[in-house]
């Protein structure tokens, strides 16, 4: 009983000097804030100090009941001192796990692989925390710090697997971009001048640009010592979007293709074979010029009308030239007989996929109605442009009026008479634009200026 009790004071009395110990306060401040330097011998030196304090004390007592109270005494102060050596551990995770981040941005931003970056630096580091573990440990509790270390490895891999996917995200973004930038553009010059080798140059380009960013991705991600299957698969998604690219401005300039039409019309229907603006004299065949315009305006509808990157043969340009350029075709549309079968009247092209349709029949049939109404002013002005009479008229003028030409010329007064009335006539002209009202044909000009003219002259004389 003796024993127990004194034991027992004893204890008490060295945890109670421990926990008041300077050495100790200090050592648990500073671990608060970060990782202290031989923090377990330090923490172990004290924890001996006060056990051996209690020995030498408690020695002439029974050596059962010294040994337990010695037990209690010691499982107290690691009790006591244990917060301290896991937050010790806490900032000895996170310090490692930053130092981690900096070397393995240091090691990509060198050009290291990424895998083998990531492989050897999680070696180091993993390494290095042991070993601060090792510093951190107190001989005394035996504890375990696998938990804290398991902890750290996932972290780690959690932080890999973010930056691979950021890398992986980078690299596809950066050759998308580059695929993007190789291809609309060309592609919307070739679609621009349409012609039958428009879809096999753009085959070509679409195979040549994708086959080089294929090339390039696949080197990069060697680096990654990736699945053979994840990796096709991203080879495969970047052919995919190359092919999509080209998809989209294909469907986009679709979208435009009246408005393209009707440039190609005007710059055709304007200019000669060489590409010089064209002079007209009256002697040439209006018919003729509207005809080739029209037709060159046609190929690029049909060309528009379809995606065609692969090898199938479709007969879109037969059907449209059929249906909307040949007279005997157009003259059997017009008939609306009920056994007459209209190639346009569908929503899909023969052989032809509706993916890979951009304009379906109906709407090309709308679309050169349309075209054809707003080109059809072009070739009247040219056909009504021609304002000076024919030979044999300049010649009678010229014989007929030899008399009334002297007459001007032995009397000048006239010819001041006759230039005041051509400056009068020419304003006049100009300013109610007879010239055009002429160009939508006679009788406008008559009900538009001489019939309301008449008019006002017969109420002025019933007035």
């Amino acid at each position: 009983m003796v024993a127990t009790v004194r034991c027992e004071e004893i204890a008490n009395e060295k945890f109670t000097g421990f926990t008041a110990n300077e050495n100790w306060c200090l050592l648990e401040e500073a671990v608060q804030s970060g990782p202290v330097a031989g923090f377990g011998k330090k923490l172990n030196s004290i924890l001996c100090t006060y056990l051996s304090e209690y020995d030498a004390e408690a020695t002439y007592f029974d050596e059962g009941v010294r040994s337990a109270k010695r037990k209690q005494l010691e499982e107290k102060l690691l009790q006591l001192v244990q917060p301290a050596y896991l937050s010790m551990l806490g900032h000895l995770r996170s310090g490692t796990l930053e130092k981690f981040k900096e070397a393995f941005e240091e090691a990509l931003n060198g050009g290291e692989g990424f895998s083998l970056a990531a492989r050897n630096c999680t070696q180091s580091y993993m390494a290095l925390f042991d070993e601060r573990c090792t510093d951190a440990n107190v001989e005394l509790a035996n504890w375990d710090c696998s938990k804290v270390r398991d902890k750290l490895r996932r972290d780690i891999d959690t932080h890999i697997a973010s930056v691979r996917a950021a890398k992986l995200l980078e690299l596809t973004s950066s050759y998308e971009a580059k695929l993007n930038e190789a291809l609309a553009g060309p592609v919307e010059a070739l679609l621009d001048g349409a012609n039958n080798e428009t879809w096999p140059s753009i085959k070509k380009l679409l195979q040549r640009e994708t086959v080089s960013a294929v090339s390039g991705l696949s080197s990069a991600l060697s680096g990654f010592e990736m699945d053979a299957k994840d990796k096709e698969k991203m080879l495969t998604s970047l052919q995919d979007y190359a092919r999509g690219v080209v998809e989209a401005k294909a469907r986009e300039e679709a979208g435009r293709v009246l408005i393209r039409m009707k440039d190609r019309f005007s710059t055709l229907f304007s200019h000669d074979s060489d590409s010089m603006p064209r002079v007209w004299t009256g002697k040439e065949d209006i018919r003729a010029i509207t005809k080739t315009a029209r037709s060159s305006s046609l190929k690029l509808l049909s060309v528009m009308a379809a995606i065609r990157l692969d090898d199938d043969v479709d007969n879109i340009e037969n059907t449209l030239t059929s249906a909307l350029v040949d007279t005997k075709s157009n003259a059997a549309v017009a008939d609306k007989s009920i056994t007459t079968f209209d190639p346009l009247a569908s929503s899909t092209w023969e052989q032809v996929p509706p993916a890979k349709t951009l304009i379906t029949p109906v709407q090309c049939k709308s679309l050169w109605r349309q075209f054809r109404a707003e080109t059809e002013y072009s070739e009247a002005s040219r056909r009504n442009n021609n304002w000076m009479p024919p030979p044999w008229a300049i010649v009678a003028l010229v014989v007929l009026g030899f008399n009334e030409f002297m007459t001007l010329l032995r009397n000048p007064l006239y010819l001041g008479v006759l230039f005041v009335g051509y400056l009068t006539v020419k304003a006049l002209w100009v300013q109610l634009n007879i010239s055009g009202e002429f160009q939508h044909g006679v009788v406008s000009f008559e009900l538009k200026f001489f019939i309301p003219g008449f008019l006002v002259i017969r109420l002025n004389i019933f007035s």
